[in-house]
């Protein structure tokens, strides 16, 4: 087996043993990403020539007699959403293409602190808006499992190179499910920490009071090693909560006897897919046959959470993109003979139709006059979900749901009919509106064999509990070992009609010219990067 093949904390063992050098195993997530990735378009960025200046370092220090740190020479791959000194951020987004951050974000230098390996930036919907990473300013990224369906979204490029072996493990950012959808979607391990639990220093804003950081994985050991590395209090983030560090790893006991878990009725009403509705059935009756105690629960203000979600996330999103306007950063109009129409021309060629269509929702949603008719409304609503769950964990330790009502669905499907993509997040987003941790774990297989994802849910801090029982249920279903197909089902891949209506064959992505940032080519716009 190639050491990309294998989990974090299998590796972190090879290399702590000296079975293999810290370059080797780099080298080996390399070569995947060469190998595939064409294929799967899962990458923006590929930070080849300094994950390898990395790895030498991480063996001077091995052979030096240093001890091994927690992640030492994992390969971990970045959203394009996390500011990275030296390397272009992008968010996917033409317009803050040529954009370098002087500075790493708090969770890359405490990634780099442990040992941990940047291999590169992964492909997102555009400023983390949408749910198949089909609105990336670049090019789409492709499903492992049928390269003809979406990765699922706005993490899709994290998740996709997870499930592919192209990284050991990777991190996204979840606003509305962005972490655990497409977790499902690829059959990867996907959470959602504790809003305040890791710093959002450095993270790209799409909405303030629902980001968070999480972590993609091949099961639910390394999701708790890179969590218990990643989390803590930032002084540079002032949502970050203090809170003394936690080992993640020691809540990982397979044993779920006497828990008692929610089952919100809510969560299995009409929509749901048979195949997903059948596996998570299976799921369930799995935690019964293990002890755990099932509970009837309702969270009765559930059928309100997409709509506060979709009035509360534009809203925070049209003033955190307000500071894109060609002055600050990225690209900036040639075609403007002043200030204003620069900064008018700036956006409406830089910014793609979902963020344009989210700004214009968010703006109208604070205006004069409709503020408290929709945004104050959308939080007293808010504070009302918030509520149904603190009631329901009165009674639980946790609760579990599917994370979406279906399976990957295929290229375009939805793209014309942006509230059927909306529905896709319809199970995660009331995690992101109360705050609480949430992971996604693979629970079976559905329609065409893809990946169905169970969404388990936590108190406050409860990623202890959280992880225990999916961590129980891995051990005993073991639905995280298949490896995806690469086959591509009939109906085709749009990716190729998409990337034509931009301009350009697949790949090469007119819009955006993305490809010149695509793995083959990047090192040599690093290297401008860098040198910039």
């Amino acid at each position: 087996m190639r050491a990309c093949e294998l989990t974090a904390h299998e590796l972190r063992d090879v290399v702590r043993r000296r079975e293999a050098s810290v370059e080797e195993v780099v080298r080996s997530s390399l070569d995947r990403i060469a190998e595939v990735d064409e294929s799967v378009c899962a990458y923006v960025t590929v930070a080849r020539e300094r994950a390898l200046a990395k790895a030498r370092l991480a063996d001077e220090r091995l052979a030096r007699g240093e001890p091994a740190r927690p992640l030492e020479g994992i390969p971990i791959a970045l959203k394009d959403n996390m500011c990275t000194k030296g390397i272009e951020t992008t968010c996917s987004s033409k317009i803050l293409r040529g954009f370098v951050p002087p500075y790493d974000a708090t969770v890359v230098g405490l990634l780099e602190s442990a040992g941990a390996v940047i291999i590169g930036k992964t492909n997102m919907d555009e400023f983390a808006m949408g749910s198949s990473t089909e609105n990336s300013g670049f090019f789409p990224t492709r499903n492992p499992w049928d390269l003809g369906r979406v990765p699922g979204g706005s993490s899709g490029g994290s998740a996709a190179a997870v499930a592919a072996d192209e990284a050991v493990a990777a991190l996204g950012s979840d606003t509305g499910g962005s972490v655990r959808q497409p977790a499902s979607f690829c059959g990867v391990v996907g959470l959602k920490p504790t809003y305040g639990l890791v710093s959002r220093y450095g993270l790209i804003a799409f909405a303030s009071s629902l980001d968070q950081i999480g972590p993609l994985t091949k099961d639910v050991r390394d999701c708790a090693l890179v969590l218990s590395v990643i989390a803590g209090h930032d002084p540079r983030d002032s949502t970050s909560v203090p809170r003394e560090p936690c080992d993640y790893l020691k809540a990982l006991v397979p044993d779920v006897r006497g828990l008692r878990i929610g089952v919100p009725r809510e969560y299995f009403g009409d929509g749901m897919s048979p195949a997903v509705r059948a596996a998570v059935g299976a799921a369930l009756k799995t935690f019964q046959d293990m002890g755990a105690i099932l509970a009837d629960v309702s969270l009765p203000h559930s059928e309100y959470a997409l709509a506060t979600y979709y009035i509360v996330a534009p809203a925070e999103a049209s003033s955190n993109l307000a500071r894109y306007d060609g002055v600050r950063y990225g690209y900036r109009s040639r075609e403007s003979s002043d200030c204003v129409s620069m900064m008018v021309r700036t956006r409406s060629e830089g910014f793609g139709a979902e963020v344009k269509r989210r700004i214009m929702l968010g703006t109208y949603t604070l205006s004069a006059g409709y503020y408290e008719a929709y945004y104050l409304k959308a939080l007293k609503v808010r504070t009302l979900i918030t509520r149904d769950f603190d009631r329901a964990f009165e009674e639980c330790d946790c609760l579990v749901s599917p994370t979406s009502p279906t399976v990957a669905f295929r290229f375009g499907e939805r793209t014309e009919d942006p509230l059927a993509m909306y529905l896709s997040d319809v199970y995660t987003v009331t995690a992101n509106l109360v705050g609480i941790p949430a992971v996604s774990i693979p629970c079976g297989f559905g329609e065409d064999g893809m990946p169905v994802g169970l969404q388990i849910l936590g108190k406050h801090y409860g990623e202890g509990t959280v992880l225990r029982v999916a961590y129980a249920f891995e051990q005993a279903a073991g639905f995280h070992k298949p490896k995806p197909t690469f086959r591509e089902s009939r109906g085709g891949c749009a990716c190729a009609d998409e990337a034509g209506a931009r301009g350009g064959s697949h790949g090469e992505a007119g819009s955006g010219g993305s490809r010149e940032g695509r793995p083959r080519r990047s090192s040599g716009r690093e290297e401008d990067a860098q040198g910039a």
